[in-house]
């Protein structure tokens, strides 16, 4: 992922996923004595990841999440399969992360097959990353069919996606969370072309994924709305404030960030 500011905001999309692939397991901590599980799934987000530091699949805003769950089954486990740079296409076919499984949908299919009955929440945060290879920057331009392509995916693959953890984990809850926008920084160089263009693509984004989870009634994390991702002037300060975009260029959550995420999802906690 592209990290110098002046890089990130003349690519003007947002990109998650800067973490290296790593590996993931299914296989959870303690999962003998479990009595629940809550199910993390994603890219970088999901994962935790920060600057300099790499994933933080404990942490992050899945850390908080569980916390809240554990408030009230206080032997619930967290098993985080998340991937820095994962697209909905590869979630789907691997080639992202090491999975025993292949994928990360068929680690956590595999992990749902054992333990969907004693799965109480699912969380997913995917595909920012399908579009982010539609642009280049010199000078600044957006392939629109692959953007469009990139918006295909997602709207094929994240139904497919959820419907296979409804069908094996059918009493979990299951939220989805959308995106904040990082590039409206570009407003502080004057750049309202490319702030208008950023504002679009996440609407058409967020739109996609709210189309997706209402197909198989998931929730829908707003996270965008708790950025203000839409009051530009309000946004930037959100941005600065809760992610490393002002500080070191880097469109991911600060701690401050992913505890405000953490608790746009449990609120939708029921």
């Amino acid at each position: 992922m592209l990290r110098l500011l002046g890089v990130l905001v003349a690519a003007g999309v947002l990109v998650v996923g800067a973490g290296s692939a790593g590996s993931a397991s299914a296989t959870p901590d303690g999962s003998a004595n479990a009595m629940g599980y809550y199910l993390a799934l994603g890219d970088s987000l999901a994962a935790g990841y920060q600057p300099g530091q790499g994933d933080d699949k404990a942490g992050g805003y899945t850390g908080p999440v569980l916390d809240a769950i554990q408030a009230s089954t206080p032997k619930t486990r967290l098993v985080n399969l998340a991937c820095s740079g994962e697209t909905t296409t590869t979630m789907v076919s691997g080639g992202r992360c090491a999975y025993d499984e292949g994928s990360q949908l068929d680690q956590a299919l595999e992990f749902l097959h054992a333990h969907g009955k004693y799965t109480r929440v699912v969380t997913v945060q995917i595909g920012a990353n399908d579009v982010q290879r539609c642009v280049s920057r010199s000078p600044l331009s957006v392939d629109v069919p692959c953007v469009q392509a990139g918006l295909t995916a997602v709207a094929t693959n994240l139904p497919l996606v959820l419907g296979k953890i409804h069908a094996l984990a059918p009493e979990a809850q299951v939220i989805v969370l959308n995106y904040y926008n990082p590039f409206l920084v570009a407003y502080l160089l004057g750049d309202r072309d490319l702030g208008a263009l950023s504002t679009a693509l996440q609407q058409q984004l967020n739109a996609v994924i709210a189309g997706a989870a209402g197909g198989t009634d998931a929730a829908v994390a707003d996270v965008a709305a708790a950025f203000h991702s839409l009051e530009p002037a309000t946004n930037v300060t959100y941005i600065c404030t809760y992610t490393w975009m002002c500080a070191l260029g880097d469109i991911h959550a600060n701690d401050a960030g992913y505890a405000l995420i953490a608790q746009t999802v449990v609120a939708r906690l029921g």
